[in-house]
């Protein structure tokens, strides 16, 4: 038996990563994927079935502080890696 379900933030954090920095040509592929599993990991777990159930049981309110909670993710992520480089 297979189960449709996935984190809510997984998808979020990558088309985040890419709109921000994916045209950066000084950040590779690796080092997006090191920015977007650093910034799921200090994001809460949020699984569901489908993406449009969450946002569509979520007030303006919690909409707004996922989207910052997300965006301080992707962007403390960034500035550790930026720091941290190899």
């Amino acid at each position: 038996m297979a189960f449709d379900i996935s984190n809510y933030y997984e998808q979020a954090v990558i088309n985040m990563v890419v709109e921000r920095y994916g045209d950066d040509e000084s950040l590779d592929h690796d080092v997006l994927e090191d920015i977007a599993c650093l910034a799921l990991n200090h994001l809460p777990a949020k699984y569901v079935r489908h993406a449009v159930d969450l946002a569509f049981y979520m007030d303006s309110e919690e909409r707004a502080q996922v989207a910052e909670r997300l965006s301080k993710a992707v962007e403390d992520a960034f500035e550790y890696v930026r720091a941290h480089r190899r």
